[in-house]
């Protein structure tokens, strides 16, 4: 499932201030994050699909890791993260 243009240009203007800064943590996040949940509701119309379960345990597994570099990096930024998102931590 592909981010639809118009979608991820809204998340870089809202996440990165730019349409340009694609390479910023808080875009890259919620870029995934915005997968997860299309991927949340391709699953309840299809129940069998597991080639792409792995791909979805694979994302929350990349969030998951640059969530951790955020927090690192700047624990005042990775607090808005995950309000903006409402990602349950």
């Amino acid at each position: 499932m592909m981010v639809a243009k118009n979608e991820t240009e809204k998340i870089l203007l809202q996440f990165g201030n730019d349409i340009k800064n694609s390479g910023k943590t808080e875009v890259q996040i919620a870029l995934i994050t915005f997968r997860i949940k299309n991927l949340k509701n391709h699953f309840v119309v299809n129940k069998k699909d597991h080639s792409s379960k792995r791909g979805l345990l694979c994302m929350v597994s990349k969030r998951r890791k640059l969530l951790n570099y955020l927090k690192k990096k700047s624990l005042v930024r990775y607090i808005n993260v995950i309000k903006k998102l409402s990602i349950r931590r």
